[in-house]
């Protein structure tokens, strides 16, 4: 587990590095800005489930028994169109492609605001959001009807989508980086289908929580 977290890091590390480097400077105020509130948002959100709920916290770094082999294919596509959002963004931001006004960087700040709060509030009330889509019939699984997963069945995926991987072009300043923003969100709601109907078949108690909160991602919508 510390290998992968180390390994993954270093990934990370490698990506930032190499976005500068296709912008073509280091004075990029907006993606120090943006490393600057992922780690505002980790330091705030990390101590504070540890705290909530340490073994959860470990087991984010694994992947659990029995995942579902078309989860890991999801999240491989979701990591390939997330990461990039901002290589696209530098290219445009070297190239020129578009400009947004710097009153977009606000809008992008809250709505990661929304994220760092949604997800830590989900992951503190539910012991089995784990990395992967998976029964956890090892922890003892069973539905999680309160906090924000009494409003929607997937509050997590909801936040990821709005304060994360739409916001992120927002503070990047890049209208082309909304490509691969969308098709990234395109690969969560297909994520957050397919473990919804997961859910309904193997886990007791599930199809009956669907009947007492209606919606996956959006009240009234779907």
């Amino acid at each position: 587990m510390k290998r992968a977290k180390i390994i993954g890091s270093l990934i990370t590390a490698l990506v930032f590095v190499s976005v500068f480097g296709l912008v073509g400077r280091w004075d990029w105020p907006r993606g120090w800005a943006l490393i600057g509130l992922l780690l505002v948002g980790r330091l705030i959100a990390a101590p504070y489930l540890w705290r909530k709920n340490p073994e959860l916290m470990k087991r984010r770094g694994q992947i659990g028994e029995g995942t579902k082999t078309w989860d890991l294919i999801v999240l491989t596509l979701f990591g390939v169109t997330f990461l990039a959002i901002p290589i696209v963004a530098a290219l445009d931001i070297r190239y020129r492609w578009s400009a947004m006004s710097l009153w977009f960087w606000l809008v992008g700040a809250a709505l990661y605001a929304f994220f760092v709060a949604i997800v830590t509030w989900s992951m503190a009330v539910n012991p089995f959001f784990e990395k992967t889509v998976r029964i956890q019939g090892d922890r003892g699984h069973q539905v999680i009807d309160s906090g924000p997963y009494g409003m929607v069945r997937h509050p997590g995926y909801l936040a990821i989508i709005l304060g994360l991987v739409l916001a992120m072009p927002l503070l990047l300043g890049s209208w082309w980086a909304f490509v691969p923003a969308v098709l990234c969100t395109l690969t969560l709601i297909l994520r957050t289908a397919l473990e919804d109907r997961t859910l309904q078949k193997e886990l007791p108690g599930y199809e009956a929580y669907t009947q007492k909160v209606r919606y996956k991602l959006i009240p009234g919508l779907w």
